[in-house]
């Protein structure tokens, strides 16, 4: 698909919920890479790369065990039910990239720049060696013919 977008120049502006019950810290490293490698860093919002799943009231979810174990009771407030990652390190790294985003919206940082700390947190967290700079890949589109909304948390 990524194949045909480009043979039409037409850019993706690609959408995740990145942090779910079922995420690895291999998984989520993964999808970094894939981003990387095929030149969807400048593409994707680096909110997109801190969402983390939410689980409404009277979610089908819930018919899965794993939800079930996972989830707490509805949070009005939230208007969803809290869950926890089997993996706790999973969480810690969703917190941190949420954070990472959050700082660097706030400091104007490019998409690039966003992307190499969180690349860099989940290797961290994933126990990989950390990225050379000779490995980054260049920017190939101008920023500006790819389309994206000005406010940071769009989902």
């Amino acid at each position: 698909m990524l194949r045909a977008f480009r043979a039409q120049n037409l850019p993706l502006q690609p959408t995740f919920v990145p942090f779910s019950p079922w995420t690895t810290l291999d998984s989520y490293n993964d999808l970094l890479d894939f981003l990387a490698a095929n030149d969807l860093i400048e593409n994707v919002a680096p909110i997109q790369l801190a969402i983390r799943l939410l689980i409404p009231a009277g979610s089908r979810l819930f018919d899965l065990p794993d939800i079930q174990n996972l989830a707490g009771p509805f949070d009005e407030k939230a208007l969803a039910h809290p869950w926890q990652h089997p993996d706790p390190s999973v969480d810690k790294l969703c917190e941190a990239v949420q954070q990472i985003v959050h700082t660097g919206e706030k400091l104007n940082r490019t998409r690039h720049q966003i992307f190499a700390r969180i690349q860099e947190a989940a290797r961290r967290a994933a126990g990989l060696d950390q990225l050379t700079k000779s490995e980054a890949l260049p920017l190939l589109a101008a920023r500006a013919t790819i389309p994206y909304v000005t406010e940071p948390w769009y989902c």
